[in-house]
């Protein structure tokens, strides 16, 4: 009887430490393409329980998961059921302008933010000028279809709807103006979904590398398996226009001072995903081009595809 109880609770703890996150691209690219924006569903695998990171696309993003067989129901049980939460990182169209759109059909859940979000969404978007009150807080009639939940800088906090926990870190975006990452964590594993970002050093903060600080511990115990940031431009484009964004160079710069805090060998078994490449011309092969060729630290890039899951185990 204890051999079967101790192969009972061994293939118990076998199973609960299998338990892989997904994502799901509703949109990857970095602008222009309106049918292709940014938003990522991250949840644990096979439970249709999501967070929507940022939510440029969704309705676009849901029929090509369709499509390819991701999803076996319809775009609105995913869009009512399946999409627990959202969490916007900032204000700019290109990562919410999916949620504003699709709010009438959606059913009722949490948005997730920084305070100063949050506040964009309730004084310049779920207005009635703009569209309507949608939210929890605002102007009347607040429909109170989405209620708004703030946290501040490193906060941890339960996402609504699924066993995930979260912290959100602070980002700059075009100094002064702030985005937001999202660490989200099982009890195994864990993700960091970052908005868009400038360097540190064209930023002239040390926003990055106070979260790098943050994360190392949990990519060298190999809790954190998987990065998602930004390189919105090649790097013809110049320093002086980056507009908060990262370039290869920029990018590999960042990539090294993480490795300063966690050692090159742990960095080879992050899973690297390259968000937010601009769709203009040739810049998503020339970018793929630099990263490789930048690429010293032997990173694992990937990148995803509009409604492909992306299984990490």
């Amino acid at each position: 009887m204890k051999k079967l109880l101790t192969a009972i609770l061994l293939s118990s703890n076998i199973l609960s430490f299998g338990q892989a996150i997904e994502i799901v691209p509703l949109g990857v690219y970095g602008g222009s393409d309106e049918s292709n924006l940014s938003a990522y569903l991250v949840g644990e695998h096979t439970k249709n329980e999501y967070i929507s990171m940022d939510a440029g696309t969704i309705y676009s993003g849901l029929k090509e998961a369709i499509k390819l067989k991701t999803f076996d129901t319809s775009i609105h049980n995913v869009l009512n059921d399946y999409i627990k939460s959202y969490f916007i990182s900032h204000g700019h169209l290109d990562h919410l302008s999916g949620l504003v759109i699709n709010s009438p059909e959606d059913s009722k859940k949490p948005i997730y933010g920084t305070p100063e979000m949050i506040e964009v969404l309730k004084n310049n978007y779920f207005t009635n000028a703009a569209w309507a009150n949608f939210g929890s807080e605002g102007e009347s009639p607040i429909i109170n279809k989405y209620q708004y939940k703030s946290f501040s800088n490193q906060k941890e906090f339960k996402i609504d709807g699924t066993k995930l926990s979260a912290k959100i870190f602070e980002l700059s975006h075009v100094n002064p103006w702030k985005s937001a990452a999202l660490l989200i964590s099982t009890k195994d594993q864990s993700l960091i979904y970052f908005g868009d970002t400038g360097a540190d050093r064209i930023e002239k903060t040390n926003k990055l590398e106070n979260i790098w600080k943050a994360i190392a511990p949990e990519i060298k115990s190999g809790k954190l398996k998987t990065i998602m940031l930004e390189v919105s431009f090649p790097n013809s484009q110049p320093e002086t226009s980056l507009f908060g964004h990262l370039t290869p160079k920029l990018f590999m710069e960042e990539m090294n001072v993480l490795a300063k805090y966690t050692g090159i060998k742990y960095l080879n078994n992050l899973n690297i995903i390259i968000t937010h490449i601009k769709p203009k011309g040739d810049y998503p092969e020339v970018i793929k081009k630099e990263l490789a060729e930048l690429n010293t630290l032997n990173l694992k890039f990937i990148y995803p595809q509009q409604g492909k899951r992306i299984v990490i185990k």
